[in-house]
């Protein structure tokens, strides 16, 4: 079983002070110990934690200390708080994926999770934007997947999936689930814990614009993303073409 003991660096231990350069407060080193238990899979999704109180004694620090650090868990989406019933993993369900990941909504305002129909599904060379995009090697494999979303039954999204191949061993085989990220975390151990995304207005070209219904040179959003693990390194690139005549990019700034 893997240890997660806690080792404290002291303000003496840096140094002198806690102005010194690269001095962590004792609630990051605590939630830097918790996020290291999610990747390690000590901590799986949907697993319920321990009490605070618990936490706290095994690590040797205050239980404020350790709330702390599972609040910011909490904000950026990793634990999930429920009231009267504890702390758990948060899992890459179709709702969390709605509000975290999938912003496309339809002008009537109510959100849905994208219906999803597999194009293609292979393995290939890299290429140049995922060479850039994964970090990969220029001979490196990937996993290319293309796939059609629709909302309420009307193709909205052409989206093209690139995915380390030696990071998801066997999933080309298929089937592709509606839910990748969900996939990624329960039968590779990889959590998409944030993602950075590009956004650019384009024209279809008459090949995408077919898969889509609609005519070449139809304005479309283009969406670049990102993915990133736990660890914030790259394990998919997802470039989706978006239609916008019934539907909006929504991001909600705090």
């Amino acid at each position: 079983m893997t240890e997660h003991k806690l080792e404290i660096a002291t303000p003496a231990e840096t140094g002198g002070g806690a102005e010194i350069l690269g001095f962590r407060p004792l609630y990051r080193q605590v939630k830097a110990n918790f996020v290291r238990r999610l990747v390690e899979g000590a901590w799986a999704p949907g697993m319920a934690l321990p009490s605070e109180g618990q936490l706290a004694s095994e690590i040797g620090v205050s239980q404020g200390t350790v709330r702390k650090a599972l609040d910011e868990l909490a904000a950026e989406n990793l634990l999930v708080r429920r009231q009267g019933r504890g702390t758990f993993v948060a899992e890459h369900d179709e709702q969390r994926i709605l509000f975290q990941f999938f912003k496309l909504v339809p002008d009537d305002g109510v959100a849905r999770f994208p219906d999803s129909a597999v194009l293609s599904c292979q393995i290939a060379t890299v290429d140049a934007a995922e060479q850039t995009a994964l970090e990969l090697g220029p001979d490196a494999a990937v996993i290319r997947i293309r796939r059609i979303r629709s909302l309420g039954g009307r193709p909205s999204v052409l989206e093209t999936v690139s995915l380390p191949a030696q990071r998801f061993p066997g999933l080309a085989e298929g089937p592709v689930p509606n839910n990748l990220y969900s996939l990624f975390a329960t039968r590779y151990g990889v959590t998409v814990a944030h993602a950075r995304e590009r956004l650019k207005a384009v024209a279809l070209s008459a090949e995408d614009a077919l898969h889509l219904g609609v005519a070449a040179g139809t304005p479309a959003l283009a969406i670049d993303r990102i993915a990133l693990s736990l660890e914030d390194s790259p394990v998919e690139r997802r470039f989706s073409l978006c239609l916008t005549e019934e539907a909006h990019y929504l991001s909600d700034l705090r």
